[in-house]
């Protein structure tokens, strides 16, 4: 099958050079160690695959040393140079990896792969070589994005293909992949865009929000079927923190609000002598860890999987940071999402410009195990000003 050839280039109008928000990025020659990563236990989300892989490479200095290894989260890890394992298969135990949670040890298998050629990329993009096979553009995809990521200005807060600074309110630094090919060439691409996060907050505040009070002083009574299925629709697949075992701040995730409040709310309860009770929430959280709850009357909010009936007060559960709201937004939070993004074209440029000097490509660890170099100058294209189209009304013109 042969392509159509593109047709000839426009010429009407009147030709402009504009800035693209894309920074050219060189690649070295020469080629990159492939190795295939097993996690166990397996199906894992990437985030806590990548936490185990990055436990290994602090803690086993003899295998990685200082390198700065790329790994997509799954089965693939790539390093600048070879590790000191050969074409051996290389375990390593990652117990105790992610303190305060209840996920079982982590084991890791590294197992030698073919080495990745940059060559080839050249080939392509500078026309000697016609065709790169679908799964070598996307490993090198996959490495050039995964060292844009290493940049801590880039590594913040990542939402599907986007990256979010939470410290700078609705500024997004990256949108869309990170390192995207191009004609003859590869950019990064940078802009400015926005979402809304939620606030990291206790949960109490969060049910102020929801009721419109301004403190759960002025809500002394439990709360109505219509006040409980809005706090419901708002904080159902949510991740909470809690607060009352010290520095062990273990996460759940919100399946549902009880019912009942936590002084009427019961579980099954096996004692030590084996008999298993129904203990309200108010009373264990009272005998177990010797907190007398504030707020007995408001519910409590159901996490993991319901069959396992595990309930928390409202009190003691923090709203996890970094949580992305992809609810359909207010008519007045749209308003204020607007009114706080709306920039200029020149604004947009500046603070794109602003966002790769503060990124500092060139003193980032990632880049230079990689000899990867990102160019500081947007790229410039040329554009044409279309004259105005002729308009019939009426028979007119």
């Amino acid at each position: 099958f042969q392509p159509p050839l593109r047709p000839s280039l426009g010429s009407l109008g009147r030709t402009i050079r504009l800035q693209a928000n894309f920074f050219q990025v060189d690649i070295p020659k020469g080629f990159l160690q492939h190795y295939e990563v097993e996690v166990k236990p397996d199906k894992c989300p990437r985030r806590v695959n990548r936490e185990v892989v990055l436990h290994m490479v602090q803690h086993y200095k003899q295998i990685f040393g200082e390198r700065k290894p790329v790994y997509d989260g799954r089965q693939n890890l790539y390093t600048a140079t070879p590790l000191p394992i050969g074409w051996d298969r290389a375990d390593w135990d990652g117990s105790s990896i992610r303190e305060g949670q209840r996920e079982p040890p982590a084991k890791l298998h590294v197992v030698d792969l073919p080495l990745l050629c940059w060559t080839t990329l050249h080939d392509v993009q500078e026309g000697t070589q016609h065709v790169a096979t679908v799964e070598h553009d996307a490993q090198i995809s996959t490495v050039s994005d995964g060292v844009a990521r290493g940049c801590p200005v880039l590594a913040v807060c990542p939402a599907g293909c986007e990256y979010f600074v939470l410290s700078q309110g609705w500024q997004c630094p990256v949108r869309g992949k990170a390192v995207c090919p191009c004609l003859f060439k590869r950019m990064l691409a940078m802009a400015v865009s926005a979402t809304a996060f939620y606030k990291a907050q206790p949960v109490v505040e969060f049910l102020c929000e929801i009721l419109g009070v301004h403190s759960l002083d002025d809500q002394r009574k439990p709360l109505t079927d219509s006040q409980r299925v809005a706090f419901t629709k708002e904080i159902t697949g949510l991740k909470v923190e809690i607060t009352h075992c010290g520095q062990m701040k273990r996460k759940y995730r919100v399946c549902s609000v009880s019912r009942k409040s936590a002084s009427h709310q019961t579980f099954p309860l096996q004692l030590e002598s084996g008999q298993t009770v129904e203990c309200s929430v108010a009373h264990y959280f009272r005998e177990k860890h010797k907190l007398q709850l504030r707020y007995p009357h408001l519910p409590c909010l159901q996490v993991g999987q319901k069959e396992k009936h595990t309930y928390l007060p409202l009190e003691v559960c923090n709203i996890v940071p970094g949580q992305r709201c992809i609810r359909r937004l207010t008519d007045s939070q749209t308003s204020t999402m607007i009114k706080a993004t709306a920039r200029s074209a020149p604004d947009r440029q500046e603070e794109i410009s602003k966002l790769m000097k503060n990124a500092n490509f060139k003193g980032d660890p990632f880049m230079r195990e990689f000899e990867i170099r990102v160019r500081d100058d947007m790229t410039e294209v040329t554009g044409r000003v279309l004259p105005a189209p002729m308009l019939q009304y009426g028979g007119h013109v």
